[in-house]
């Protein structure tokens, strides 16, 4: 099993803010996504990434995240393993980035 590259939250936020191509993929449930999310990330409820797979590329850096880490790494992993995609986990999910002080915000 390959090891997956992670983010925390504070390298995210950065990233974010640079002029990267990042896409940030939020794979949390509806309700969850509802609740607040971090600013561009892209709803795509974990059941529906194989779904969606023809339509993530390597073209961008694809960054997954979730609650706290743990279905953002099984999206990665499957990502990486089904389709050769590299995507990388934020570390602690949104729970950590709220820790560290960053915004969430309500979706659109």
């Amino acid at each position: 099993m390959s090891m997956i590259e992670e983010i925390d939250a504070p390298e995210l936020y950065n990233r974010l803010a640079s002029d990267e191509k990042i896409r940030l993929i939020d794979v949390r449930s509806d309700m969850e996504y509802k609740q607040g999310i971090i600013e561009g990330g892209e709803f795509m409820p974990l059941h529906t990434v194989p779904l969606n797979i023809d339509d993530i590329s390597n073209d961008v850096t694809n960054i997954i995240y979730c609650r706290s880490g743990q279905r953002s790494a099984q999206a990665c992993m499957f990502l990486e393993q089904q389709a050769g995609i590299k995507a990388i986990n934020l570390r602690g999910g949104i729970i950590s980035w709220g820790q560290s002080g960053l915004p969430i915000v309500r979706p659109a």
